[in-house]
């Protein structure tokens, strides 16, 4: 008989169930204290008039757990000197879209090496979570695969849906059932209406094919995400943190009678993914918000230890500690400068 099934597929190897994940590497009560009350407070800024500024920040991806660890330590004291203008939450992103092909983030690869070794990736990525809480901060991701937030959605504050999946049915419909606030981005070309339509759309009751805890291949129905919101980032045709952007964003937002609430990413094409031009995008964010204009809800900013970006794949004891192997971030001394400018502004 011809083969017909797995003609291209080499392994097909089981995950440990969700659920058994979750009881590895549990969470403290004390951990999901803080996710929840973190998420409220989130919510608060995305969507309550006069709340704080609502900053994600922090390196692009985590390859060296040890490296983000030391700058979450960094980041909690500045979050607690800030925390009466601003909420900060920590970007812990662990899976990255490939345009063609690289490295695909720690839970895919967390070898760094090609060897794709998901269940100790989704182990890594669950216990760093459960660390960056320890040390007192809220977490923010991206979630790509619609599998990965059965195994870590418990332990993040706030997620993304990236530029390349906003128009995916997939991540709308992954978005209406999570726990947490949604930012969906603008595409890649730019398109505003797109992400908007995500945001109808995930707000709205879904039923799609999903895992259970138990990981076992199932019917999902969810009630919908009443607190999904939309995030600006540029596109192929420039920059859009502008005023004349933020307004007619706003506008589009009001027109579809949603929340007219705008997070401002100051990375990615608002910058030209060159990281000295991030801060003064990330000030123009700021001064927008301290003149008023209350729909600038908050910014996003890609920073790590040391500036720049390093080339990846290389050997990995030649790596430089405390860099980015994906996009460009700001280095801490900027980040602390800016940050606690924004601070006396608003």
């Amino acid at each position: 008989m011809a083969k017909v099934s797995d003609v291209n597929v080499l392994n097909n190897d089981p995950l440990p169930s969700p659920a058994f994940l979750m009881q590895e590497v549990a969470r403290s009560e004390a951990q999901a204290k803080l996710v929840s009350e973190s998420r409220a407070a989130v919510c608060d800024s995305l969507f309550v008039p006069d709340s704080r500024f609502l900053l994600i920040v922090g390196p692009c991806s985590v390859h060296d757990t040890k490296a983000c660890r030391e700058y979450a330590e960094k980041l909690a004291k500045l979050a607690e000197e800030v925390k009466d203008k601003i909420l900060v939450v920590m970007r812990v992103y662990f899976e990255k879209p490939r345009t063609t092909v690289g490295w695909k983030g720690l839970i895919m690869d967390p070898d760094l090496d090609g060897t794709d070794n998901i269940p100790d990736g989704l182990l890594v990525a669950r216990k760093f979570l459960t660390e960056i809480l320890e040390i007192g901060l809220p977490t923010a991701t991206e979630l790509l695969d619609p599998i990965t937030p059965q195994y870590i959605a418990d332990l993040i504050s706030w997620s993304a849906i990236g530029a390349r999946t906003s128009e995916s049915q997939t991540h709308r419909q992954m978005a209406s059932g999570l726990s947490m606030p949604v930012g969906f981005k603008n595409t890649t070309a730019g398109d505003v209406v797109a992400a908007i339509n995500a945001i109808r759309a995930a707000s709205m009751p879904q039923t799609f094919l999903g895992v259970s805890t138990e990981g076992v291949a199932s019917a999902v129905s969810t009630a919908g995400n009443k607190h999904c919101h939309l995030i600006l980032r540029g596109g192929d045709n420039g920059p859009n943190f502008d005023t004349d952007s933020i307004k007619k964003t706003r506008d589009q937002l009001l027109k579809h009678n949603l929340a007219p609430g705008i997070l401002v990413d100051a990375s990615h094409a608002n910058c030209g993914k060159d990281c000295t031009r991030m801060p003064g995008v990330f000030e123009e964010i700021v001064k927008q918000r301290a003149a008023g204009d209350t729909s600038v809800i908050g910014a996003m900013l890609e920073s790590h230890l040391i500036a720049g970006a390093q080339k990846f794949p290389q050997a990995l004891d030649q790596l430089t500690y405390g860099q980015s192997i994906t996009d460009q971030c700001i280095d801490w001394a900027t980040t602390e400068k800016i940050v606690r400018e924004a601070a006396e502004k608003l």
